[in-house]
């Protein structure tokens, strides 16, 4: 009973999974290889405990770890797999090369965030004045002139007067992996999830531009990581760990958002509680936040995206099948649920 029960939900999650990826094909090659988990490598778990039952149930079985693979078990906040992913890739869901690693970054929720735009002036709750940034001695002038936060000298959501030069949709975050005086902190090292990958050398940050989801009741928005605050700088175990943020101003807040970013959530006043979290590039649907900048990778390479793409929507299958992997007796899911927490790939 319990067999069957497993594999009419593996069923729907398949099911589900390909109904996504008949609209959006990125995210059915990210779905297709799960947390990096060989198709071979769970199939083999699972029957290796099971050589004594009837060969319809050991099909079943089969079934069921195949879709274990899909759904990314075990989930964890950062990237899983090894290197046997070479070994086997399934390919029903993959018709182009597919990503060996699932990245997830989890949600911070229940953030309190601020409006700060570019040249802002000093004020007693900001102290710091908003015409340079932590990594642009000339941001004002970078992003073209002041980004009037006043919505009526808006134009949809950037500057009426000039178009800006770069993303009008950006935040700011209370970590900076740059020293005052110059080098990168020692701490950048151990808490950045993709240092490995992108690090060129001292001096040079590697998380200006990064690009996070915020979230706010069910619209998302997307802003890249352009300043460092509200008033901490070194808030690692926050930003990249489990913590709420240190600072105590302005309610607690953890993040600044633009004006843009500000219109397209709704705040009616100058903060409100949000959701956040890193994104891939990849993982960034299409919309306004692609179409000014330039500091912006889709304006530089020129792709406006996919219009029907559904980041979330990987990650909702992924979780719905991870609560019910949980309530599954021990060792029913196959595999002894190691997960190697390394830097994220893709």
């Amino acid at each position: 009973m319990e067999t069957r029960r497993y594999a009419w939900f593996s069923s729907a999650v398949i099911f589900a999974a390909g109904w996504t990826t008949t609209e959006t094909p990125s995210i059915g090659q990210t779905l297709a290889t799960g947390s990096g988990i060989p198709l071979s490598t769970a199939v083999s778990s699972s029957t290796s405990s099971s050589r004594d039952r009837d060969p319809a149930e050991l099909d079943r079985a089969k079934l069921m770890t195949a879709s274990q693979g899909l759904s990314g078990v075990p989930a964890l906040p950062g990237s899983i797999g090894d290197g046997a992913a070479d070994a086997e890739l399934p390919k029903v869901f993959a018709p182009t090369r597919p990503r060996k690693r699932y990245t997830r970054y989890p949600w911070k929720r229940d953030i309190v965030a601020t409006v700060f735009w570019v040249g802002e002036k000093p004020t007693r709750n900001n102290p710091t004045p908003n015409n340079k940034s932590a990594w642009d001695r000339a941001w004002e002038s970078s992003f073209g002139g002041f980004d009037d936060p006043d919505r009526d000298q808006r134009d949809g959501f950037r500057p009426r007067d000039f178009e800006p030069g770069q993303n009008p949709f950006y935040i700011a975050l209370p970590y900076n992996d740059l020293k005052s005086g110059g080098g990168t902190k020692t701490s950048a090292r151990h808490v950045i999830p993709w240092y490995d990958r992108e690090f060129e050398r001292a001096g040079k940050t590697i998380i200006k531009g990064r690009w996070i989801a915020i979230r706010r009741g069910s619209d998302v928005c997307y802003a890249q990581w352009e300043d460092v605050g509200p008033f901490e700088t070194d808030d690692w175990q926050y930003v990249f760990g489990e913590a709420r943020p240190k600072t105590r101003g302005n309610g607690g807040a953890g993040l600044d958002v633009s004006p843009a970013v500000r219109d397209y959530l709704g705040f009616s006043s100058g903060h409100a509680v949000c959701d956040w979290r890193f994104v891939d590039e990849d993982e960034v649907p299409d919309g306004p936040w692609k179409k000014w900048g330039a500091n912006n990778p889709f304006v530089q390479s020129g792709e406006t995206g996919n219009p029907s793409a559904d980041p979330e929507g990987i990650v909702k299958v992924r979780e719905m099948a991870s609560r019910y992997l949980g309530n599954l007796p021990t060792g029913a899911a196959g595999g002894d649920g190691d997960g190697e927490a390394a830097t994220i790939e893709e």
